[in-house]
């Protein structure tokens, strides 16, 4: 061995030794969560029942439990049907394990990384998160939403938790930043757009065309919409932009699933607009999850087999795009945006927060909202 060869061997070891003697950049992966197994439904329905930046309930304490007991049999069977319980934490984790192992080469100067999963209805809840970035002893910490597009009921929601275990002093002195939304991130186009090409060309070339693509979210009920909510206008960016990089291949529409109760909710619902390509007599559709990147149970019971068996009695031939899971060009997408996030947060190009986050909506009347933002942002 040369000496240079001597010399940059040393100062690789000098480099990797520091790197294993810091505490780990955190990057926490905020979602809703589904249960693992049919036994967890009950405990996840009463969090989500009970959780006011989601579902505001007067006398929550005790209509939540109620409405829970009430809603578990019928959504037990739905977990049953789709083998036994939701594989997002499995899918979580295969994204954060990929994402992180390529961030230590994208981004050495903050490594190593570590991925924490916060969950906002089962576990890993955000206080089992916590306890664990305590323990690993984290001083840096990224928010990174697993929400492509920003509610405040969903990406909010999990942040307003975020910042009361934080201020609570859960986790330690922890230096934050958010990445708060992505949906028109390059990489994340070309992972959805990747997903329909697939699904597309189950069809015949002849009249591949003809597919009418549904791009699917999760609905907003319309007083959330009404306050100001960004997230209808961002879902419709991110298709937008996707069927930009399709080359505007197929006509295409924007619908809504999930819709619970009798209040009004965005529309049309999927399943009206299924009922209504039949009509038209357009029986190709490509069905496409645009707001969940893992698969749950609103695309392996909402989408494949409660729409599916919809789909077949009126006659349309429907080919669900797969969900992102564990698409390569997705993690490597997540890595990017982490990366980039890194990047121009250590340059001080960025703050804390993204200009957007930093306005409530309109009509907000959350006052939590008001505290998290400032919380994050100083």
């Amino acid at each position: 061995m040369t000496s240079s060869s001597r010399a940059l061997a040393r100062s690789y070891a000098t480099f990797n030794a520091a790197r294993s003697n810091r505490s780990p950049t955190a990057i926490v992966m905020l979602n809703m969560g589904g249960p693992a197994t049919v036994e967890g439904t009950g405990p996840f329905l009463k969090n989500l029942f009970s959780d006011g930046d989601l579902i505001p309930l007067p006398f929550q304490s005790f209509l939540a439990p109620w409405i829970a007991r009430r809603r578990t049999p019928k959504i037990e069977q739905q977990y049953r049907d789709i083998g036994g319980g939701s594989p997002i934490l499995r899918y979580t984790q295969k994204q954060g394990q990929g994402m992180v192992s390529l961030l230590d080469e994208l981004h050495p100067e903050t490594a190593p990384h570590k991925f924490y999963v916060a969950f906002r209805y089962t576990h890993p809840l955000t206080e089992e998160t916590a306890r664990e970035m305590r323990k690993d002893g984290i001083k840096r910490a990224v928010a990174f939403t697993q929400y492509p597009q920003y509610s405040c009921s969903t990406t909010g929601s999990s942040l307003n938790e975020l910042y009361r275990k934080g201020n609570a002093g859960e986790m330690g002195d922890v230096e934050w930043s958010v990445i708060d939304r992505w949906g028109t991130h390059h990489g994340f186009v070309e992972a959805v757009s990747q997903r329909v090409r697939s699904a597309l060309n189950k069809f015949p070339p002849e009249n591949r065309s003809e597919a009418v693509i549904l791009f699917s979210a999760h609905s907003l009920p319309m007083s959330v919409v009404n306050r100001g909510d960004p997230y209808v206008l961002e879902v419709s960016a991110s298709v937008s932009a996707v069927m930009e990089h399709l080359g505007h291949s197929n006509p295409y529409r924007l619908v809504w699933q999930s819709q619970v109760g009798p209040a009004a909710w965005m529309g049309p619902q999927t399943s009206d607009a299924l009922k209504g390509l039949a009509r038209l007599g357009k029986n190709k559709v490509v069905l496409v999850p645009i707001a969940f990147t893992s698969d749950h149970i609103e695309t392996l019971y909402e989408l494949d087999l409660e729409y599916g068996k919809e789909a077949e009695e009126l006659g349309l031939d429907v080919v669900r795009a797969e969900s992102l899971n564990d698409s390569p060009v997705f993690i490597r997408a997540l890595a990017d945006i982490v990366s980039q996030h890194l990047r121009d947060y250590r340059s001080g190009e960025i703050g804390p927060t993204s200009t957007q986050m930093g306005l409530r909506c309109p009509g907000c009347i959350n006052a939590t909202c008001d505290v998290q933002k400032k919380w994050f942002a100083s």
